[in-house]
């Protein structure tokens, strides 16, 4: 089912669900939580903000397909954001998406977003609302990039580009989904997480042609077999081949595939399988049908231990610490 709605709708609905939102401040500091209104679904948008920087946090999961009616005007057309969807398609975004969205963009008279209900969306926005140093840097950086990015990626003096959320950026947007500080400290840990996710992905934009030229320098079928070998890898996540028997099945000796897969994937074999089965652990803990003893069998981990070691590093916190925290958020 899809439920169409305007804009204007739309607003009034989460200020009826949100009459009194819960506002915590501090000198230079907020924090707003909003309920996603029922009818819509099940979950929360808390708002952060600090030295012109906002952060929306989106945890919630929809009931039905969402689409939403807006006009020209309703929403700002400057903007200075970045984005990263974990989990969820939404705005065109979808899961392992990053996305940057930079200077002044021109909206139609009436447009529709849109916010699909298949999976939970676990979202972290960073908008940055003021003209102060760190966006004359970030404005100087988007500007010394290669030509032919630039090309890729501008229209008419504005930045807008979507990528694939690296292991270090899933790091740092799971360490700020699941803060651990309170007070002033809140305010320092998000402020230098904000700014590493800033730069991982300034960084992953200045190295785009280079990557892009990397990718050409395989054959095309060198790339279908590499592709192949990615699906042997995750259909059998649990009990993998080893690298030489992989290489095997897809036509490739071992140091092509070696060379081949982290030009494609940016990581190993092995440490796509490995980041892969966390994330498979991930969904199992949501699930809550299994102990974390069972997941870790599960998804191919030797023992619990290695899950949690892993899953505390990719994920800011153990897996038991993240399946109560998901309980607790809906």
């Amino acid at each position: 089912m899809t439920i169409t709605i305007y804009g204007s709708d739309y607003d009034a609905l989460w200020q009826e669900a949100n009459p009194a939102s819960g506002n915590l401040k501090s000198e230079g500091f907020s924090e707003t939580l909003q309920l996603v209104p029922e009818r819509l679904g099940q979950g929360y948008i808390q708002s952060i903000d600090f030295h012109g920087i906002n952060i929306l946090l989106f945890n919630y999961q929809l009931h039905d397909d969402l689409f939403i009616i807006r006009k020209d005007g309703d929403v700002p057309n400057i903007s200075r954001e970045f984005g990263f969807n974990l989990s969820g398609d939404r705005g065109g975004k979808r899961t392992g998406e990053n996305f940057v969205q930079w200077g002044s963009f021109d909206e139609p008279d009436k447009y529709v977003q849109i916010a699909y209900a298949n999976d939970p969306l676990l979202k972290v926005d960073i908008h940055l609302e003021s003209a102060d140093e760190l966006t004359q840097s970030i404005a100087e950086v988007l500007e010394e990039l290669p030509t032919e990015t630039k090309k890729r990626i501008c229209d008419r003096g504005s930045f807008s580009e979507i990528d694939c959320i690296t292991p270090a950026m899933r790091s740092a947007l799971m360490q700020i989904m699941h803060c651990p500080f309170q007070g002033k400290t809140k305010q320092i840990y998000l402020e230098s997480k904000c700014l590493e996710l800033i730069t991982l992905k300034l960084e992953q934009l200045k190295q785009s042609d280079k990557q892009i030229a990397k990718l050409h320098s395989l054959r095309s079928e060198d790339r279908d077999r590499i592709q192949l070998a990615k699906t042997i890898l995750t259909n059998n996540f649990d009990s993998p081949p080893s690298l030489v028997e992989l290489a095997r099945q897809v036509g490739l000796n071992d140091c092509t595939l070696k060379r081949g897969f982290r030009q494609v994937f940016g990581t190993t074999a092995f440490g796509y399988l490995h980041s892969y089965r966390l994330e498979q652990a991930r969904l199992l803990l949501l699930e809550r049908r299994l102990n974390v003893a069972e997941i870790a069998h599960k998804v191919g981990f030797a023992s619990y231990t290695s899950l949690s070691k892993g899953f505390r590093k990719k994920y800011g916190v153990s897996p038991k610490q993240y399946q109560t925290r998901a309980k607790n958020s809906v």
